[in-house]
Parts: C-alpha cells; structure tokens; sequence
C-alpha cells in the first residue's frame, strides 16, 4: 500500500512537470508571448531546470529542445520506477532501458496530444464566451499554427468554424494509436 501512494505522488509530481515543460514547447514553438498569467506560471515552475540545461543542449531548429528533453526525462524516471517497484521491468532481460524510454517517449506524445486538445477546447469556448479575455490571445496563438491547414480546406458553416472538430477528431484517433502502441508494447516486456 505505501507503494501505491509512493508511485501515485511520484506519478503526479512527474505528469504535471512533464505538462508544464510541454506547454513551455508549445508556448515557444508558436511564439506565443509569456507576459501574461499563463506564461509566467510556466517560467516560474520550469526554469529551475531549463536554465541550467540549456547551457548543454542547445536549440535546435527554433524548437526548444530543451524543454522537451527534460519531458521527456521525467516521463523516464516516472516509467522507470513505476515499471521497476512494480516488479515488470524484472521480467526484461535484453533491454530494459530501450522498454523504459519508449515508454516515456509514448507518454509525453500523449501528454502532449491532451495539452493540444485542451488548448482547442479552451480556445474554441474563449472564442464562443469571451473573445476578448486577457487569456484568450494566448490560446489563440497556439491553436492558429494547428488549425490553419483545417481552414484551408473548411469552410465555415453559418459563421461556425469547425476546424477544432476536424483537429479533435484527429487527436483522438492519435491517442488511440499512441494506446495500441503502448499495450502492444506490454505484452513484449511479460514474454521477454
């Protein structure tokens, strides 16, 4: 029992760092500004960690990389213990590292689906409630990158755009994929 209370905490701290390193990505790769609640919430809780890194991982591309190899550290430490105390990763002989951070590399995919998907929901009520919220620039600045190449090919239906339902419904069937590839992944770490 206090393993499941020790692996529950330690899931939650690692999830919620993995989210906020996440949504610094996003933030960067779509160049939204970070004055305002929302990003200074995000460089308070991840620069500890970022500024330091970033000295010996650079950015590559324009994409902070940095951020998303912290991600997907957390997801490593978080996957690794959990498989580890559970008594899983025992069963693997040829490659328990390989299990452990494919593992975190699905999981911070799908963490990353669920930030896209809260971010157009989120974007798509500002848009119906309040377009004009202090907030509302800032989701909107990170779902216009995602929803452009929607627009092209939607039109809008009464003044109702639906793109972010096109967008959703390939998410969805993303993390349906990112499912079966984890459970595919399960049966590979009982056999060995």
């Amino acid at each position: 029992m206090l393993t499941q209370i020790f692996l529950f905490i330690l899931n939650t701290i690692c999830s919620l760092l993995t989210l906020v390193l996440l949504v610094r990505f996003a933030m960067q790769w779509a160049r939204t500004p970070f004055r305002n609640p929302l990003g200074e919430f995000v460089i308070a809780a991840t620069d500890w960690m970022v500024r330091p890194v970033r000295r010996l991982v650079p950015a590559l591309f324009g994409f902070d990389t940095t951020s998303m190899l912290l991600a997907w550290l957390w997801q490593v430490v978080d996957q690794g213990l959990m498989l580890g105390l559970s008594g899983v990763l025992l069963a693997v002989s040829p490659a328990p590292t390989f299990v452990v951070a494919l593992l975190a590399a699905l999981e911070v995919v799908k963490m990353g689906l669920y930030i896209v998907v809260g971010v157009v929901v989120v974007s798509a009520v500002f848009s119906w409630v309040n377009p004009y919220a202090p907030l509302a620039g800032v989701f909107n600045t990170l779902t216009q990158p995602l929803l452009r190449p929607f627009r092209r090919f939607i039109p809008t239906l009464g003044g109702v755009d639906l793109s972010p339902l096109a967008l959703l419904l390939i998410l969805q069937i993303a993390l349906f994929i990112i499912a079966s590839l984890r459970h595919s992944i399960f049966p590979m770490i009982l056999v060995s």
